[in-house]
């Protein structure tokens, strides 16, 4: 056992090298062809053609850890390979699916295949690219989508997303075609050992999981299906709890910088201002000297102030703000000098301090999405008082759209992430929970339907064996104990079987032997209890062939009458030796004697039935000896019974009794020829003998003979 376990172990880590120099392969491929599409500054990327191939030939996981860390690494020469990693792991996802819809066996389904991933990697491509650069990635194919939307007269980003299509046809044409030959020159046998390297059991047949996702659709919630809710919700989670936390580090970072950069704006600018100029500016206006040179510098100042929208001076009065400087932009233009603008809600609490001519904190206007962050920075004369203020709004706006441009590539980057995540979760999952306990599941489920069929039993035992699980853990264990108890049960069952038929051998001895102490009394009954056993079995075995009382005609029905049928005269027991043996024929007091054997033999088996209990064959052995002489049209006896009212049993009896005293010799008769019993019995068809059991016993004259002749020589 500790030998046979560390084979498995040794076995497990060579298909887990396997995987990884095939994972490692796939990964140096593809960095190797897209750092020369980079450096040549092709419009082609093939930095898929191992994802491609390693998925093909181990799977989907192997294929998404291929993808996703080729475009980890293609980072080191393209910091927007990241982007792009989702992309490719989907297309791992879609080549198992499509390898097992039969794409590398047949040429049409292949065609579809490279079409559907080029169409789905060419439209998400070029989304990623439009929102991150607003363009093409590569100058060479946005010049082709301009000259393509300029000669169509479409929009350039239709014009931009049918050439990044067909540039994924040839792109992911030549992957799949790598791939495709790579899967016929390699061999099946090699092929085979890659794809089953993962699984922790023998590898089940498309038959065994067809019959394990059958098995499964009562389910309402899968192991599997769980275990993919709790991955999503997690990693959902995480992405929401680090993504706000993200967000909002980023945004006090930027609100720093962009204050800062105000503060230096609005420090500038006052440091360039003659404060005894300022009145002439506010009562002159442009038409006051150096006002327009000053106007040039603020607006030098602006627009190399990132994030700084508004930059202006303007002086504090009571009934408003006086403007001095007010650079234009592009939206509208600025206020004209000396034009007073009212105070803004937000800086009532502040203008105690702003008379004052006192520095004042940043003021927002809406709060973490307002619209503008203001800085005001006094200009004070010699005498230190405050003569105007330098005013610079940094517009939130923008910053809002650095956010939610920071968030689009923050989630593309976790998008590849996290289908390597969900990824490992389902294989790991797959491999060492789901399919394991859905094929032993499986087994145990067969071995229950077994019943008591050996040879079921016997199969299962083999079946739950050959699955080989060895998943190291409590898997493992269950899955070891699983195969203990379906051997003991089997073997179990093998000696209650053993135990029953010596049982039913020693009772079927001692019916014979019941049978036989009332056979020898008899004088001239010669393999009576023999023959009339075996007409039974034909008799039966005739009915159950043409469909006759099916519901009653079970095997074990004719396996209760042919045992029980050497009881039928047991009643015999009862009967005197000088009317049981009588050589003439019987007067009417010794016939009424004769007659009360099928009453006897009835309340003999009765009381065997009330010792045994529960359900006995002998009930069918107190059926024929009291019924078989029963009459099908009623004139029989003891009861008078007619027609299916008589036990079945009984009227099968009734038909091989009557043929086997017809054709035997009697003390007061010779043996009837077989054609003249017959004859008899064919004309007590309806009468005496139920007709269909006459009909098979006729149709069965073949094997009534073979009897007839075994027992009947002389």
């Amino acid at each position: 056992m500790k030998e046979e376990k560390t084979g498995r172990v040794r076995r497990d880590l060579r298909n887990n090298g396997h995987h990884m120099v095939l994972i490692t392969a796939g990964i140096v491929l593809n960095v190797l062809l897209a750092f020369m599409s980079d450096r040549f500054k092709l419009p082609l990327f093939f930095d898929t053609i191992g994802t491609v191939c390693v998925s093909v030939f181990a799977g989907f996981f192997p294929g998404i850890v291929t993808a996703v860390l080729s475009n980890t690494i293609c980072v080191l020469f393209n910091e927007y390979a990241l982007y792009y990693a989702f992309v490719n792991a989907l297309i791992a996802i879609a080549t198992v699916y499509f390898k097992e819809k039969g794409a590398f066996e047949r040429i049409q389904t292949l065609v579809i295949y490279v079409l559907t991933i080029s169409l789905g990697c060419g439209v998400v491509s070029a989304c990623v690219q439009w929102e991150i650069f607003g363009h093409a990635q590569s100058m060479s194919v946005d010049e082709i989508a301009r000259s393509v939307a300029s000669t169509t007269h479409i929009s350039v980003f239709l014009s931009f997303l049918i050439v990044n299509v067909l540039l994924n046809i040839v792109d992911k044409g030549i992957s799949v075609a790598l791939a495709a030959l790579l899967y016929k020159i390699i061999p099946k046998d090699i092929t085979r050992k890659l794809n089953e390297a993962d699984w922790r059991q023998r590898p089940l047949t498309n038959d065994e999981l067809r019959s394990m996702r059958a098995w499964n659709r009562d389910i309402q919630s899968s192991v599997w299906m769980r275990m993919v809710v709790t991955l999503i919700t997690v990693v959902f989670a995480a992405v929401i709890i680090m993504g706000g936390i993200s967000l909002k580090l980023f945004f006090d970072h930027e609100k720093t910088v962009k204050t800062k950069t105000a503060n230096e704006a609005v420090r500038f600018v006052a440091s360039q201002l003659d404060t005894s100029e300022i009145d002439d500016y506010l009562r002159l206006g442009r038409d006051a000297k150096g006002y327009v040179e000053k106007q040039r510098l603020l607006t030098h100042i602006r627009d190399n102030a990132d994030g700084v929208e508004f930059l202006y001076v303007l002086t504090i009065e009571q009934d408003g703000c006086h403007m001095v400087f007010d650079v234009d932009t592009e939206e509208e233009p600025g206020y004209e000098p000396g034009e007073v603008v009212p105070f803004d809600e937000e800086f009532v609490p502040y203008l105690p301090q702003l008379f004052a001519g006192e520095e004042i904190e940043p003021i927002e206007s809406d709060g973490i999405l307002g619209w503008l962050l203001t800085v005001y920075y006094p200009v004070r004369n010699i005498k230190g008082d405050t003569v105007c203020y330098v005013g610079a709004d940094v517009s939130m706006k923008y910053l809002a759209e650095e956010m939610r441009t920071f968030v689009v590539r923050v989630l593309l980057i976790l998008l590849g992430f996290f289908i390597l995540i969900l990824s490992y979760g389902l294989w790991m999952t797959g491999i060492f929970t789901v399919y394991p306990i859905g094929s032993m599941a499986l087994c145990v489920d067969g071995f229950s339907k077994a019943g008591d069929d050996q040879k079921k039993l016997d199969e299962n035992v083999k079946k739950i064996r050959s699955l080989d699980i060895h998943t190291n853990d409590e898997i493992e264990k269950l899955y070891n104990a699983i195969c203990d108890l379906a051997l003991n049960q089997a073997e179990q069952m093998r000696a209650i079987r053993y135990y029953a038929d010596e049982t039913a051998k020693m009772q079927d001895g001692l019916i014979i032997t019941m049978a036989d102490m009332v056979e020898n009394r008899d004088s001239d009954t010669g393999a009576h209890i023999q023959k009339t056993a075996a007409y039974v079995r034909v008799i039966a075995e005739g009915l159950r062939k043409k469909g006759y009382y099916a519901e009653k005609v079970t095997p074990k029905f004719i396996s209760d009458v042919v045992r029980s049928a050497p009881l039928h005269d047991v009643g015999k027991i009862t009967i005197p030796d000088e009317v049981l043996n009588k050589p003439g024929k019987l007067t009417d007091e010794e016939y009424k004697i004769m007659k009360t054997h099928a009453q006897a033999g009835k309340n003999i088996l009765e009381k065997a039935i009330n010792t045994i209990h529960g359900e006995s064959y002998l009930k069918e052995a107190r059926n024929m000896a009291g019924y078989h002489h029963e009459r099908w049209d009623g004139k029989g006896y003891p009861e008078g019974l007619h027609g299916e009212v008589i036990p079945l049993s009984a009227r099968i009896m009734a038909v091989a009794d009557v043929f086997d005293a017809l054709t035997s010799r009697r003390i007061y008769k010779p043996a009837f020829s077989i054609d003249k019993a017959l004859e008899i019995i064919n004309e007590g068809s309806g009468t005496q003998f139920d007709p269909k059991c006459v009909e098979v016993f006729m149709d069965s004259l073949t094997d009534v003979k073979v009897i007839l002749k075994k027992y009947n020589q002389e």
